[in-house]
């Protein structure tokens, strides 16, 4: 909790009114289970904070300082107090946070105010105290979810950030005080406000869990087991999993290991529990080994990949593949037994690790997993299913796969922000494809490329037999064959929008989408243009290379013309190719496109301009 200063100390029946008013509100953030632990030093009567309309200032040594004169409410004041300190738990001070331009500059109003923006969003989504403002998103087109593209969308719209509606110093003075000397971090050292919050979210998470699921949210994790000390050790020290591990209840039983046949350990993800058998003698390392491992079974969703291989073989291939995994990560140390692990299946995904294991079924038939030999240690067969958080109150809740996958994507986009160590490139991609969405835009764009390209037509030849029969081998047979004329006329032009405003999220799900339509469009090659400020043309390329081996290029202003000109007017682009479009919405009103073409934008946002193309919208 934020220590409380007083330059002057009287007793308490001397204590001005407003004052009193003050400390009520400070009581109210003392008390939230959440906002509680967030850290600073709160100055009273401080300095920054004499203008008129203000309330207090923070600066990014950590100290908030409040005038307690503001004419505010209890709940006003935890909302001020609440603001302020976020500021320094979201690393808004810190230099490696802030969106400097191509000169090595930035608009430190225009931050302040992306960044208040940013914690008006977060406090009405958790619904903390009384909002002094308006919900932000009334105002703005785009998701608030991020500070740097808030701060590049007030820039799109020519927001100097002159008038700050959303901070609590004065309308025209910003709150954040120490922006022209960004805090920059000495090896070894970290934003401590950050640290402490992080944790904070990481107790918050499994109380909120564990009280959804009916467990005792403080006697299990405070045993001071070898289990526990590793299951703790990932609330607090590895965000990655944290987020699983504050889902899951770690039962140590002997009697239920005895009679499930538990060696060491596993996993029932349909019910969130993690059996351990207390008789192994392992060290709290080789149980953070053994605890990731069961983690990654469960977020991964390997219970409900299996689809009709063999359960038992299918366990064994991903024991494998999280073995390896973890090696590289260096998660705990290795368990002297139960260890699954080849160099040779290095890099391999489960389901290739499965097939080769199914040509060597008996040699794999008889390797043990960490439950036991013949057993896996993924159970999804028993118990009743986990049906969703609250939904028992009448709520549609989160089923717990969706909690599993939601939680190990946040914790890789806690890890891939923060620099936070090494993850493999297969465990990478996993999570990548669970969390990407389903897109309901496919049908529509499908419908588009088979109006572009219908099926090709097929004709009989007899210059290659496609097959001969044994008794007359010289007695040429027709086959079905594509006509290449029409296999080579068969592409189109992709105009990209890599502007600022422009998530390269939305670019990779919408090209990843066109890609698989390419190649089921028997498309050969595509011509792709990455358009900022210039076009830059990557020329063409086979379908297949759009999505996982393109570099994009650009992060300017976002002027489409040059792209769609570059592309009609280019000699080696058929005068008939359709074009896609893929953009924010951001562009010039006066776009002119004269091929077939169509747009590609988030849902949500709108072109300047009535199309004459088809309009996909994805989320």
């Amino acid at each position: 909790m934020p220590y409380l200063h007083k330059k002057y100390y009287m007793r308490e029946k001397d204590e001005p009114q407003c004052e009193k008013i003050f400390k009520q509100g400070y009581s109210i953030l003392e008390n939230h289970p959440l906002l509680r632990h967030l850290d600073g030093d709160v100055y009273m009567r401080g300095k920054n904070t004499y203008e008129k309309g203000s309330a207090a200032t923070v600066d990014k040594s950590g100290d908030v300082h409040i005038n307690t004169s503001a004419k505010l409410n209890p709940k006003e004041w935890a909302y001020v107090l609440a603001h302020c300190l976020l500021h320094l738990a979201f690393k808004h001070f810190d230099n490696d946070s802030i969106p400097y331009d191509e000169d090595g500059s930035f608009h430190k109003e225009v931050w302040n105010k992306a960044c208040d923006i940013y914690i008006t969003r977060f406090l009405r989504d958790i619904k903390f105290c009384e909002s002094m403002y308006d919900d932000p998103a009334q105002h703005y087109s785009i998701k608030l979810d991020d500070e740097k593209k808030i701060y590049k969308h007030l820039l799109y719209l020519g927001d100097t950030g002159k008038k700050q509606e959303y901070g609590t110093n004065s309308p025209m003075l910003m709150d954040m005080i120490g922006l022209d000397h960004p805090i920059v971090y000495k090896p070894n050292t970290s934003n401590k406000f950050s640290a402490n919050f992080a944790l904070s979210i990481a107790h918050s998470v499994t109380n909120a869990v564990n009280t959804a699921g009916g467990h005792n949210p403080i006697d299990p994790m405070a045993r001071d087991t070898s289990v526990m000390r590793a299951a703790r050790w990932f609330l607090t020290n590895y965000p990655l999993l944290g987020g699983i591990a504050a889902s899951f209840k770690i039962i140590e039983d002997y009697e239920i290991c005895q009679r499930d046949e538990i060696h060491i350990a596993a996993v029932d993800a349909s019910i969130g529990e993690i059996y351990a058998n207390p008789t192994t003698n392992l060290s709290t390392e080789e149980w953070k080994f053994v605890l990731a491992h069961e983690f990654l079974h469960a977020g991964l969703l390997h219970h409900k990949r299996c689809l009709g291989r063999d359960k038992y073989l299918w366990n064994v291939a991903c024991d494998y593949v999280i073995n390896d995994w973890l090696l590289d990560m260096k998660v705990g140390a290795i368990p002297d037994e139960g260890l699954l692990y080849d160099e040779e299946l290095h890099g391999l995904s489960a389901e290739a690790v499965y097939d080769k294991i199914v040509k060597e079924m008996r040699k794999f038939k008889k390797h043990a997993t960490f439950r036991g030999f013949g057993h896996g240690d993924i159970m999804s067969d028993r118990g009743p299913s986990f049906g969703g958080l609250g939904k028992e109150a009448g709520h549609k809740g989160v089923s717990l796969d969706e909690f599993f996958k939601n939680a190990l994507r946040e914790g890789y986009d806690f890890y891939s922000s923060n620099a936070r160590g090494f993850l493999p490139a297969g465990l990478v991609a996993e999570i990548r494809a669970l969390s990407m969405p389903p897109i309901p835009w496919e049908v529509e764009l499908g419908k588009w490329f088979d109006y572009q390209f219908p099926p090709l037509e097929k004709h009989r030849s007899y210059a290659r037999p496609s097959r001969r029969q044994g008794a007359t081998p010289d007695i040429p047979r027709p086959r079905y064959i594509v006509q290449q004329q029409n296999i080579q006329n068969r592409t189109f032009g992709v105009v990209v929008d890599t502007s600022g405003s422009m998530s390269f999220r939305q670019i990779g799900l919408a090209l990843g989408a066109i890609a698989s339509y390419g190649i089921s469009k028997d498309v050969l090659f595509v011509r792709v243009v990455f358009c900022d400020a210039t076009a830059y043309d990557a020329g063409y390329m086979a379908p297949d290379d759009i999505a996982g081996r393109v570099k994009v290029t650009g992060g300017g202003g976002t002027i489409l013309q040059p792209g769609v000109s570059l592309l009609e007017k280019a000699f080696d682009f058929p005068a008939d190719g359709p074009i896609l479009i893929i953009t924010d919405g951001y562009i010039e009103e006066n776009l002119r496109v004269t091929h077939q073409h169509a747009f590609l934008l988030p849902k949500g946002n709108k072109l300047p301009f009535i199309p004459k193309g088809k309009v996909f919208y994805f989320l």
